[in-house]
């Protein structure tokens, strides 16, 4: 069973302001001749990452829903200059949207079981085109 990790996906307003941020990334990277490789970069290291790189995903909390995923890849510990112990998360760049839930605040991550995740949002579930903020407020009425 795969382990995932909950983050808050600060200063994002929605899935395609996410989506625009990889895009953003990628176009840079690409602009200096770099490889791009879309991670994020934490401050501590996941002690359970051995349950986590290759199988489970980082569900993204946007506006106190949690509401898309990335598969990760890897995880890559080191350590920076100053010292202290990090780690890039090494994310696939496809964004997945699941099904909304509330979120409360925190710091740092929280481990998601597979069984607790929420479910992906398949095709043909909701139309692609149908703005985020008008599906939010459809499962809110309990229409979604």
């Amino acid at each position: 069973m795969a382990l995932h990790i909950l983050k808050l996906c600060v200063g994002c307003e929605s899935i395609a302001d996410l989506e625009s941020w990889i895009e953003e990334n990628r176009l840079l990277h690409k602009r200096l001749g770099r490889t791009y490789r879309q991670t994020h970069t934490t401050r501590m290291v996941p002690r359970r990452m051995a349950e986590i790189a290759g199988e489970g995903s980082l569900y993204w909390v946007i506006k106190g829903r949690i509401a898309a995923r990335q598969r990760i890849e890897a995880i890559e510990p080191f350590t920076g200059e100053d010292g202290i112990s990090r780690c890039h998360i090494v994310l696939e760049p496809v964004v997945v949207p699941v099904q909304l839930r509330p979120c409360r605040p925190f710091q740092g991550w929280r481990y998601l079981l597979d069984k607790d995740a929420p479910k992906d949002i398949t095709a043909g579930e909701t139309p692609e085109d149908m703005p985020e903020a008008m599906r939010e407020d459809l499962r809110a009425l309990g229409l979604l």
